[in-house]
C-alpha cells in the first residue's frame, strides 16, 4: 500500500484499568448478556458462563463492546477491532501504570 492508501487506517489505542466495586453485579450483568446472545452456541454459552463466574476480567469482557466507542463517530468505520481483558496487579505509586509518561516516549522520536 502506498503511504495515501494507509494514512486513511488510525490505530486507536485505550488502555482502561478498572476497579471491580461490585463483583456479584458484574457477574450478574455478563451472564444477563451472555444469555440474550441469540448468536451464541449453547456449548460456548455454557463455557463463558463458567468463566464469567470465575473471574471479573472475563465477565467485564462479555460487556465491553469497543465498536461502542465509535459508534455514531462521523467519517470512520471500523475495519479490525480486538480486546483482551485480564486480572492486574494495579499500584498507581509503580511507574509502569503512569500511562501518561508512556505517550510522552512515544512521542519523542
Amino acid at each position: 500500500m502506498s503511504p495515501s492508501e494507509t494514512s486513511r487506517y488510525v490505530r486507536l489505542r485505550v488502555d482502561l484499568v478498572l476497579e471491580v466495586t461490585g463483583r456479584d453485579e458484574l457477574t450478574d450483568a455478563a451472564l444477563r448478556r451472555i444469555d440474550d446472545d441469540t448468536f451464541m452456541p449453547d456449548e460456548e454459552r455454557t463455557h463463558a458462563k463458567a468463566a464469567a463466574h470465575e473471574d471479573e476480567a472475563e465477565a467485564l469482557a462479555y460487556l465491553v463492546e469497543p465498536f461502542d466507542l465509535v459508534t455514531g463517530v462521523a467519517g470512520v468505520e471500523v475495519v479490525q477491532a480486538s480486546w483482551t481483558s485480564e486480572q492486574a496487579d494495579y499500584d498507581p505509586d509503580v511507574e509502569v501504570w503512569d500511562l501518561d509518561d508512556e505517550d510522552e516516549d512515544e512521542d519523542v522520536q
